[in-house]
């Protein structure tokens, strides 16, 4: 399968639900590597790597969580990393 890597900000209520921790067991679980942070404004920014389908998968498995609400996804592909293991959670 093709791996691609996307740029992601959400917004919406993505602060203070979990959402960065819910993000990293969705991602580790279905392979995907990367980091996400939350960010000054609001929003949480995420770096994600894998196929399409792991990534789509991801973000499916955040939508149905029941305190997170995604208002926004702004997606952008970005270069491949080589090599990267593992997701991580990143402060601000």
């Amino acid at each position: 399968m093709e791996q691609k890597r996307r740029h992601l900000v959400f917004t919406g209520r993505v602060q203070g639900v979990g959402f960065r921790y819910r993000a990293s067991y969705a991602a580790r679980s279905l392979g995907v590597t990367g980091w996400v942070r939350n960010e000054t404004n609001g929003s949480v920014e995420m770096e994600a790597q894998g196929s399409e389908e792991q990534i789509n998968r991801m973000l499916s498995m955040l939508n149905k969580d029941a305190y997170i609400r995604i208002d926004r996804i702004d997606s952008t592909e970005i270069p491949f990393i080589e090599n990267e293991h593992g997701f991580h959670v990143r402060g601000y």
